[in-house]
């Protein structure tokens, strides 16, 4: 039925689905706007770190079932998996941006044909599965869709979210249920009929506002309990408290699942779905705000602390001045194990201390390249400069970390990467 795909978006979501469809032997067209990408996927290697999908990269181009361009070309569905951030207007709720999903709207436009079905796949806010399609009518006056035409439209338009784990992509495609919301019930039926070429959890069928919704809930749902393990850290550090215990305890009770607190919640997802639907019904959806609050008050909490094991360090060494202390952070990105920076609140605290302490302050993170002279991927020589130890993501390198004497003072983890002691 299908027998070639075109993924808009080569990225986290869209270079391990274009991968995992070509494994199953349909020819897919990735389309990407950063030549550096396409040139990467086209010689069979990969540009983003994500466990075994160099592999399966390296095995599609070979293949010749797997091609990138800069340039949309024909084919029998589009899957749009491009980033839709928020616009950081200065107001109290930002703003989705949808800036991307138009712009990839109407570069498919053209080469859209009848019997099409385009199904964007990234998190985005209630009703922008319908923009696409208006967008996308907007440039082909010559085609029907749903919104003018229901069931006998010439283009079939669905929504269905990616909700898979960064380091376990290639895997929870596969597994995972997926949500697939059509505009029409048949735009829904092909949908399925497309993803259950690799699927093997269940395909749940819905309309596409309700799709949208689902996956904004999710990731609340997530951030409502970061947030919650994130205050708990708070008012533990103020009542001298070891939240790790209070929480593994609590978790005891048969229908208690408390998250871990960090330095904050970062990624692409988390730390931007939330304000979809607070910037969409405002009025109603003050828990969510607040927690996302919360979690944007966190990086701003960790850096205080910061400044507190300075001042004591200072205060416990009487013969160093300020220019002598060496902060360290260990990783950076949002998450463990991973190379993506995206709303990474553990970034945004090293910024934040090289704005403060300058060129004393530097880092240790494995997963990924930054031109940065004062990041290192050389752990022991970062720790061996160092006065103050920040622990920020748990990556695998700090467990079981021998500190050799250092003061537990000054060593402060927020991940609980090596021990407990927020």
């Amino acid at each position: 039925m299908f027998k070639r795909i075109s993924t808009i978006g080569l990225g986290y979501i869209g270079l391990p689905t274009a991968a995992v469809f070509a494994k199953h032997g349909i020819e897919v067209i990735g389309v990407d706007v950063k030549q550096e990408a396409v040139d990467t996927i086209n010689r069979g290697e990969i540009h983003i770190v994500e466990p075994g999908l160099e592999e399966a990269v390296k095995n599609a181009v070979e293949r010749g079932l797997l091609r990138a361009t800069i340039t949309p070309e024909p084919a029998d569905v589009f899957l749009i998996a491009v980033p839709t951030p928020f616009k950081k207007t200065g107001s109290e709720t930002p703003e989705p941006d949808l800036s991307y999903i138009k712009s990839a709207s109407k570069h498919i436009a053209p080469v859209l044909k009848k019997g099409n079905l385009v199904v964007l796949e990234s998190t985005s806010p209630v009703g922008a599965t319908e923009k696409m399609a208006e967008w996308l009518a907007e440039e082909r006056s010559d085609l029907s869709f749903p919104q003018s035409r229901g069931e006998e439209s010439d283009i079939r338009i669905a929504h269905c979210p990616e909700r898979v784990l960064p380091g376990k992509v290639l895997e929870e495609l596969v597994s995972n249920d997926r949500v697939i919301g059509g505009m029409t019930p048949k735009c829904s039926e092909s949908a399925v009929a497309l993803y259950k070429t690799f699927v093997k959890g269940e395909c749940v069928i819905t309309n596409a506002r309700t799709a949208e919704m689902a996956k904004l809930t999710e990731n609340s749902f997530r951030d409502v309990n970061i947030a919650f393990a994130n205050e708990l850290s708070i008012i533990c550090d103020k009542l001298d408290i070891d939240v790790w215990e209070l929480i593994a305890l609590s978790n005891r009770h048969p229908r208690v699942n408390i998250l871990q607190p960090g330095p904050g919640v970062g990624g692409h997802c988390i730390a931007v779905d939330p304000w979809f639907i607070v910037s969409s019904s405002p009025a109603e959806s003050k828990l969510i705000k607040a927690s996302r609050e919360v979690n944007d008050y966190k990086p701003e909490w960790v850096i205080n602390k910061i400044k507190i094991a300075v001042a004591d360090f200072l205060q416990a060494h009487p013969d160093k001045a300020l220019q002598d202390v060496t902060i360290a952070c260990y990783g950076l990105t949002f998450k463990a194990d991973i190379d993506d920076l995206r709303e990474s609140p553990s970034y945004t605290i090293f910024q934040s201390l090289r704005g403060l302490f300058k060129e004393r302050v530097i880092a240790h993170e494995p997963n990924v390249y930054i031109d940065d002279d004062n990041i290192s991927v050389d752990f022991k020589g970062v720790f061996n400069k160092s006065n103050i130890h920040v622990f920020l993501v748990p990556h695998k390198e700090y467990k079981g970390f021998d500190f050799e004497g250092q003061s537990m003072k000054f060593v402060l983890d927020f991940c609980k990467a090596t021990c407990s002691n927020i």
